[in-house]
């Protein structure tokens, strides 16, 4: 669709890794004008296929998220905390609303190997 933000990363080796994708607007608002007011975050493998979704994070996986200390500083804000295989996943950042604003994608490696 139009007016999304799309972020890749590659997962290597041979066992995997624990990501945390978070997408963030609403706690940009202090230093960035014009944020993405609520943020749904998508994560798809490399089919396209859709791994999760996420609108508020503290919806689900709200305490794994929590003792990652990533937890996103705004309640509207997306996180996901997903168990990838290696391969090659995308993140597509877009407002629940249908909204345009900036907003940001961060991925982290959580675990190197499980």
């Amino acid at each position: 669709g139009e007016s999304v933000m799309i972020a890749g990363t590659i997962v290597g080796g041979t066992t995997g890794q624990t990501v945390a994708i978070r997408g963030l607007g609403p706690s940009l608002a202090g230093s960035i004008a014009g944020t993405l007011p609520d943020p749904q975050l998508e994560l798809h493998d490399s089919f396209g296929q859709v791994i999760a979704i996420n609108n508020n994070w503290q919806d689900t996986q709200a305490a794994e998220i929590s003792a990652t200390g990533l937890a996103p500083p705004n309640a509207l804000e997306s996180a996901i905390l997903a168990p990838l295989l290696p391969g090659n996943y995308t993140a597509i950042l877009s407002d629940v609303n249908g909204a345009t604003g900036i907003g940001l994608v961060e991925i982290y490696n959580i675990t190197g190997n499980q």
